[in-house]
């Protein structure tokens, strides 16, 4: 294995360390990881839910908050539709038991058994024989025409939340709230669907606590600058700002009919820092027969921020968090939003309901971990926020759960979640009933709620024993198909492939063979595949460049799926053949998941840091845990140490030996480690006790009988230079 620690700069690193007030070390490994910019730094120094975008950003949310009230005032009947694997529960979940902790009428529907994913006619028009008038779905929507159009046809309004790649026509739905909409505004294009839901009762959450919501503003400042004074005028609504006016005026020179403030400010209320000081400037301007009512908001501020009491804006931006994370130089102007938005968001946060945030946040986590989101910008809050509520008070049916998997009462990780918990949600979908698992979250009765996670494991060992069989039944044919499409994509399909497996399949190809990889499960005349992507390929692409032949598909980058009829079959394996032939991989991508392990299977590892034997404290998992959540886009951190001593070794494994696990010595500090595979390395004698080794590893916790222990995970290991 080559390893690789890349060259970066050390005056970038101080200034980084300086400007944003962590470590040199914190610093190196943002730099090295790429992340220089202060956006994207603020993600992993910060972890405040103020620091959440404002769900207001998103395209439509506005509209679709304003129809959701319309339905509560109304009594309507409402349906939430959602897709049937843990995105989609999760987010069924948290936006549907909201609504009803609001006392809406709501009922929710995910896909079970036969159905196909997506919203069906079938749950359209039995819905509207119901009397219901509003749907909205979750994970899902974005592809569904038809079903959309006779909701409309039956007067049944949809509002559609997905995060799938939308087509370039868009379903005719009341409103349609997806980052990834072309010409979006949304500054995060990567939600789960969940954490759309989740946006969705944030603004919902917003607009029944705050009396800001709906409101227009304007927030109004004066500056001089040399004989003449500027007017800079920022009109928010729902803390957006959705206007601005810069006016530069020389004293006495022009009435105020003459420029464009009357226009822009008239009916609108009108918001200021230090109101005495900004009349006095309009006086100077305009002369004292021009009144203009300003509101002095900086009391009420001062009550929320007492450390803005008395300071001017400029004054405060020195003070400020959101300021020190920009990257352009922020005006007095930019302070006051800024400010007012930190504001009304603490005066929010003071009247919200905070434990049912922290319970959304759980399912929110889940369902960014489950559908393998990059965990960067604001991803990284609700997971990391999520996981610790988790940790702490468990939400209903999750507490069954971890209490099954013998997870409770411990610190997460998103690999506890992704390769322990996840898994057995999904499982219920994968054996055709999706409906166990949602259930689950929705189920008042403890009892119940246990029965239905012990049903749940019984699904999970049900489904790891039909993945092995299928994966044995299916990998020669994985490999045999690899030449068939130039080294660059496999195929299997097979009528013995369930139909709830093809994605455990294709992903479990898709990282075997290194390629994007496609699992179908054939018989009768309609036949459901899955994709899963490798090396950075957009698989959306794929589903475009075939989607005259399916009856439905969709997808992000990572994943997607599809329904095609049987007469199509000679049609799509000619067109994978003409698409394999021009995939591209970006190589520089890493895996959708890297475990602990995953350096052992490349060619190379990327190393965040080297460490001097003084690092290596129990200190160390402070830094292990700012970098947290792991997973997409933010591997788990690599490091390298060298001249480490080898103290003792013992062999692990049954029936044959074939791991070691290792104690080594940092100095003050003595290590335990495991290596993977590595016993026939001790055989041949590459290493032993004794020697002094450098090492590239990750650091894990290892959990036994309530105790927490830090131990090192080996990537590779060389006996070092020195002592050859």
């Amino acid at each position: 294995m080559k390893w690789e620690k890349k060259e970066i700069s050390g005056e970038q690193v101080k200034e980084i360390s300086a400007k944003y007030g962590c470590d040199l070390l914190t610093a190196s490994i943002l730099v090295r990881r790429g992340f220089c910019t202060g956006d994207s730094i603020r993600y992993f120094l910060e972890d405040d839910l103020v620091s959440l975008r404002n769900p207001f950003a998103m395209d439509g949310m506005e509209d679709a908050v304003e129809r959701i009230l319309a339905a509560k005032e109304e009594g309507e009947k409402v349906l939430v539709f959602g897709d049937g694997d843990v995105d989609g529960i999760t987010g069924t979940a948290l936006l549907a038991g909201f609504l009803e902790s609001i006392g809406m009428d709501t009922a929710w529907r995910i896909p079970t058994g036969d159905e196909s994913y997506g919203l069906s006619l079938e749950a359209v028009e039995e819905f509207a024989a119901k009397d219901g008038t509003l749907i909205i779905t979750v994970d899902c929507g974005i592809s569904r025409f038809g079903e959309i159009k006779r909701a409309n046809e039956l007067s049944v309004d949809v509002i559609v939340t997905d995060h799938h790649e939308p087509q370039d026509e868009l379903p005719q739905a009341l409103v349609i709230i997806n980052p990834k909409l072309k010409d979006s505004n949304y500054p995060f294009r990567d939600l789960s669907g969940c954490g759309v839901a989740f946006k969705l009762v944030c603004a919902l959450r917003y607009a029944l606590r705050s009396e800001l919501y709906g409101q227009q503003m304007c927030l109004l400042n004066t500056r001089p600058v040399n004989d003449a004074w500027i007017i800079e005028i920022a009109k928010m609504r729902n803390l957006m700002v959705i206007e601005t006016l810069t006016e530069t005026i020389v004293p006495g020179m022009v009435s105020i009919g003459d420029t464009r403030l009357p226009a822009f400010l008239e009916g609108q209320q009108i918001l200021v820092w230090d109101a005495a000081l900004q009349k006095q400037t309009f006086v100077k301007l305009f002369g004292r027969g021009v009144e203009v009512g300003m509101l002095d908001i900086a009391p009420q501020i001062s009550k929320e921020i007492p450390q803005t009491a008395g300071l001017s804006l400029l004054r405060i931006k020195e003070l400020s968090k959101i300021a020190k994370y920009s990257d352009r130089e922020l005006g007095e102007i930019d302070v006051f939003v800024n400010l007012f938005s930190s504001y009304a968001r603490l005066r929010e946060k003071n009247a919200q309901d905070t434990e049912g945030e922290s319970a959304d946040l759980q399912l929110a986590a889940l369902g960014t971990i489950a559908d393998i989101m990059p965990l960067l910008d604001e991803n990284r809050i609700i997971v990391r926020r999520g996981l610790e509520s988790l940790g702490k008070k468990p939400r209903p049916g999750l507490s069954q759960l971890l209490h099954k998997l013998e997870l409770a009462g411990r610190h997460f990780d998103t690999k506890d979640i992704s390769w322990k918990l996840c898994p057995v949600i999904n499982a219920a979908r994968r054996m055709g009933s999706a409906q166990t698992a949602a259930d689950l979250f929705f189920e008042k009765d403890p009892k119940e709620r246990e029965r239905l996670a012990e049903e749940l494991t019984t699904m999970n060992e049900n489904r790891r024993e039909l993945e092995e069989e299928t994966w044995a039944m299916i990998e020669p044919m994985a490999y045999k198909s690899l030449s068939e499409y130039d080294e660059k994509f496999t195929i299997v399909f097979s009528e013995k492939i369930n139909k709830g497996v093809t994605g455990l399949m294709a992903q479990r190809a898709s990282r075997h063979f290194n390629v994007p990889a496609m699992a179908i499960s054939v018989g009768g005349e309609i036949c459901t595949g899955s994709l899963r992507s490798a090396r950075g390929y957009n698989v959306c692409s794929l589903l475009e460049q075939c989607g005259d032949l399916f009856i439905d598909s969709g997808g992000h980058r990572a994943a997607g799926g599809f329904s095609m009829v049987m007469s199509n079959w000679e049609s799509l394996l000619e067109r994978l053949r003409e698409v394999a032939r021009n995939i591209e991989f970006d190589e520089t991508a890493g895996a959708d998941w890297v475990s602990w392990d995953s350096g052992k299977n490349n060619e190379s590892v990327q190393i965040d840091a080297e460490l001097p034997h003084d690092y290596l404290s129990p200190d160390i998992l402070k830094l292990i845990d700012r970098f947290e959540p792991y997973g997409k886009e933010n591997e788990q951190l690599n490091f390298l140490v060298k001249k480490i001593i080898i103290k003792d070794i013992n062999f692990i494994g049954k029936p044959e030996a074939k791991h070691v696990k290792m104690t080594l010595d940092a100095g003050k500090y003595k290590w335990p480690a495991l290596y993977w595979q590595s016993a026939n390395r001790v055989m041949n004698k590459e290493f032993g006790v004794n020697d002094k080794v450098d090492i590239v590893f990750n650091i894990s916790r290892d959990y036994f009988k309530g105790n927490e222990t830090p131990q090192m995970m080996i990537l590779d290991l060389k006996r070092n230079e020195g002592e050859q």
